[in-house]
């Protein structure tokens, strides 16, 4: 199943498992199930932390993933390959005790989630916003014993395609019910499954310090203004829904001067870096709804929160 290139560098990233893991493999006579099987043997044999076993998953072919003696909570319904083998990848190490690169704070406010949770997400293998839906529900999954996933490669389950209509990926499902379709952060699935987050970021936005300059837009203008604006050495802030704009929505770029092609995420990632250099604030999950002033320049937000700045940068984009 595995090519040399990719031997050496899940290898390479195996040797961060720090607890012993479980793969469970849940077959039937077809190719798939044997490729999977396939699959899980090869990996588990490159590591003695990680034990192979027979799984009993409805979905079949499957794989499910979990730390040695607890009952599995990330699942792969189909072999997680092409875009999905980082998916993969994460929930070894992630299962196997190697933490996450996320926010602390966010981390927390995943183990602190009430309820349970049971997340399906249909993906394709050659989709290119798939695997951070993929990995951001894995990770829940992983952090919150309320939670499970399942990736699901519509490919294979036509029928469940076919009964739920799902026309485009990614498409999540939550406790049986449509959740959210398309890309969706972490922070995005948190906000709509912690009923109390909302309530807690609008007062804890609302108590901040007025700014110098506040751009409302996450997008290169926004990211460009808050650049120039800091350089000055003012305090400046982004808010916006997501950082990356419609650009996050861009799979191949070749316009951007200088730069032969890059691919939207990308360019998006290298932006908010840029930004972050220079001590911008970046507000998140939040959508600008009315603008005043009274001394301020008041934006009043969606959620409740209102944020106050001397000078306000509209950098909204074609939307």
């Amino acid at each position: 199943m595995l090519d040399t290139n990719l031997k050496q560098q899940l290898n390479g990233y195996l040797q961060y498992i720090v607890n012993p893991i479980e793969i469970s493999v849940s077959g039937n006579d077809s190719d798939k199930s044997a490729e999977l099987l396939a699959l899980a043997t090869e990996i588990a044999e490159m590591s003695p932390k990680i034990t192979q076993t027979s799984g009993t998953a409805a979905r079949k072919p499957s794989m499910s993933i979990a730390s040695q003696g607890q009952a599995p909570r990330v699942h792969f319904a189909g072999i997680p390959m092409g875009h999905e083998f980082t998916s993969l990848v994460l929930a070894l190490l992630q299962s196997g005790g190697h933490p996450s690169k996320a926010d602390p704070a966010v981390l927390e406010q995943i183990r602190n989630l009430k309820g349970e949770f049971h997340f399906e997400t249909y993906i394709s293998l050659s989709c290119h916003n798939c695997p951070d839906v993929v990995q951001a529900l894995n990770l829940m999954a992983t952090l919150n014993p309320n939670i499970t996933h399942v990736m699901i490669d519509g490919a294979l389950f036509q029928d469940e395609v076919n009964e739920r209509q799902i026309m485009a990926v990614p498409n999540v499902y939550m406790n049986g019910q449509p959740f959210s379709q398309g890309r969706i952060s972490l922070e995005e699935i948190l906000a709509k499954v912690d009923s109390g987050a909302a309530e807690r970021k609008a007062a804890e936005l609302s108590e901040k310090a007025p700014y110098d300059v506040l751009v409302v837009g996450g997008g290169p203008a926004g990211a460009a203004a808050a650049i120039y604006a800091a350089r000055k050495g003012i305090r400046t802030a982004i808010v916006a829904e997501r950082f990356g704009g419609q650009v996050m929505d861009t799979v191949g770029i070749e316009n951007f001067i200088s730069v032969p092609y890059t691919e939207g995420p990308k360019l998006a990632a290298s932006l908010e870096q840029h930004v972050k250099q220079y001590g911008v604030e970046v507000i998140t999950e939040q959508r600008a709804a009315a603008i005043s002033k009274d001394g301020y320049v008041n934006v009043d937000l969606a959620s409740g929160a209102t944020l106050k700045s001397r000078a306000v940068i509209l950098a909204t984009g074609a939307r």
